[in-house]
């Protein structure tokens, strides 16, 4: 078995040409590396070095020994280079999954800049609705939108997020405005994946149960149901601001608007975070302005 701290001081005693010089750049005593050196010698069955009282000079053998030395530590210090610049850049395959509308309209953008900053790095994008699980289907970093269920992911938030119950202005030319919950059963409501809306009573958070005729799992086709005056749909800030601000949809039941629902990073927990996933999420954190 080599002993790798006698073939590093030999290296550190040519390179520096005094024991003494070495010394202090290992951080041990000179005398510590005259043995070092010594042993190594005795290991190889032959002289390296000439010692006298004024220099250092090499051995045809301590020659040859020393061109191999010096080029394997040479190379010992380019890999801890270049770890230590894997750990700080990001590299790799960064995946991520995002709901459809929100990752195309608000994630993906994000995404193109920081890959600008960083070409050595490559992405793969899933947009789905589906609730994946990072974890068994590899992925490094997931957004999701709304209230988070208790998990062993860590999660950050991105920004706020309200839900709006909304109709068009032409349904309410030929239906009353609800005011309570309770008028909501006088109405069509028109249905994503779930049937039950997330609304704020009195401080507490509820799901309020509507029927309607018509159901579909894309929020964009349950925005143009809505503009076009099928009935009443509750859907996101980031569907509806635009209609609501040039009046072709009207808001109602703010009073029960849902407010304690986001827009989250989340990632799996790990020891050592990868420089892609940690650089990636403080990026999300730091430019996520809507």
């Amino acid at each position: 078995m080599q002993h790798w701290d006698r073939i590093e001081a030999f290296v550190e005693v040519v390179r520096r040409g005094s024991f003494a010089d070495a010394a202090r750049h290992l951080g041990v005593s000179s005398s510590h590396v005259s043995r070092l050196v010594a042993r190594l010698e005795t290991q190889l069955g032959t002289q390296l070095l000439y010692r006298t009282t004024r220099r250092l000079t090499l051995t045809d053998a301590g020659q040859v020994y020393f061109e191999h030395c010096g080029q394997l530590f040479d190379g010992f210090q380019e890999a801890l280079t270049a770890i230590s610049d894997f750990q700080q850049q990001p590299t790799g395959v960064l995946r991520l999954t995002c709901a459809t509308t929100f990752g195309e309209r608000f994630i993906a953008p994000l995404v193109n800049d920081f890959m600008g900053q960083h070409p050595q790095l490559s992405v793969q994008l899933d947009f789905t609705n589906r609730r994946v699980d990072i974890v068994d289907e590899g992925f490094d970093v997931a957004i999701r939108t709304g209230a988070l269920p208790d998990s062993s992911l860590i999660a950050r938030k991105l920004c706020a997020r309200r839900e709006y119950i909304v109709g068009s202005a032409e349904y309410f030319q030929q239906h009353a405005r609800p005011h309570t919950l309770g008028e909501l059963s006088q109405h069509n409501c028109l249905l994503g994946s779930a049937e039950n809306w997330p609304v704020d009573v009195d401080g507490q958070h509820r799901h309020w149960k509507v029927q309607g005729n018509w159901k579909g799992n894309s929020g964009m086709a349950l925005l143009d149901a809505a503009r076009k005056g099928l009935g009443l749909v509750q859907l996101p800030d980031y569907y509806v601001e635009e209609d609501l601000n040039n009046g072709a949809l009207v808001s109602v039941l703010d009073s029960y608007a849902c407010t304690h629902t986001a827009v989250w990073v989340v990632y799996p927990r790990h020891r050592h975070l990868s420089p892609k996933v940690r650089q990636f999420v403080d990026f999300l954190v730091d430019n996520m302005a809507r």
